[in-house]
Formats: C-alpha cells, structure tokens, sequence
C-alpha cells in the first residue's frame, strides 16, 4: 500500500510538470504570437520625442481614452484648452500631451499652458484645435516611451 501511494505521487508530479512549463511563457507569448504590446521609434528631426505604436490589447488594458482639443472663448479671448489632467510634466517642468493621429499610435507634443481655470489648461502654444489628446493613460505612455519601469 505504501508503493502504491509513492506512486500515485510520482504519476501526479509527472502529469503537473507540463502544466507548470506553461505557465512561463512570457506576456507576449500570452497575447498572441509574441508580439510586443508597444513599439517606440524615435521621430525624426526632433531631440526626445518618440512615436508610440501599441497593441488593441495594451491600449485596451490601460484604458486610454482621446478628446479632441478644443478652443473656447477665456477671458474675451478664443483659446485653445484641455482637460488638465492631460497635461503632463517632465523632469525639468516641460508641459506637453500625447496625440493621436491614427489608431493606436501616440506621439508627445510640447504644450505651453497660459494658465489652470479650474480642471481645464488654458494653452498659449499646442497642437491645433480638434486635434485627438490622450486624457487618460498618459503617464502609462510617458513611461513606456522613457522606459520607467523597464
């Protein structure tokens, strides 16, 4: 009886060890083909500033939602405003956001905010209006074009 059982234990480990290899296998691996989720070039004729390309699925699970930029009339005076928390702030207290001008793909672009009016940013310099900004997953698009977290 006590072979028997050394047995069943043996039998088991045997029948487990190909469920736990596949229970390796990578990110990519799990989303299909071993495709990266994010593809980051640099763009050319500019010092920083990368193009992001991301998966359906990585723009699915960081949730990444656009807007288009608006303009709206401050202080007797047509301007260009966005969601505040669009607004993002560098190292060095750069203001930029990301755009997106095709599915998908996301490129930072250098802001100058005139002023805060609440949960809006007042901009000076930015994109043109009705251009698509990123309002939320941007700091998750900052740090995979910067590499925090690699």
């Amino acid at each position: 009886m006590r072979h028997s059982k050394r047995w069943i234990a043996i039998l088991g480990l045997l029948v487990a060890l190909p469920l736990l290899s596949a229970c390796t296998q990578t990110s990519a691996e799990a989303e299909g083909g071993g495709e990266e989720p994010a593809k980051v070039e640099h763009v050319e004729g500019s010092e920083d500033v990368s193009r992001l390309t991301l998966t359906a699925k990585a723009v699915e699970r960081i949730g990444i939602q656009t807007t288009p930029l608006s303009e709206s009339t401050v202080a007797g005076k047509k301007r260009k405003v966005v969601p505040y928390g669009a607004v993002l702030y560098d190292a060095e207290g750069k203001t930029s956001v990301y755009v997106s001008s095709a599915a998908n793909t996301y490129v930072r672009e250098p802001i100058t905010v005139d002023f805060i009016e609440g949960d809006r940013a007042v901009l000076s310099a930015g994109p043109a209006a009705g251009t698509a900004i990123v309002t939320v997953g941007a700091a998750e698009l900052y740090g995979t074009e910067t590499g925090v977290g690699h």
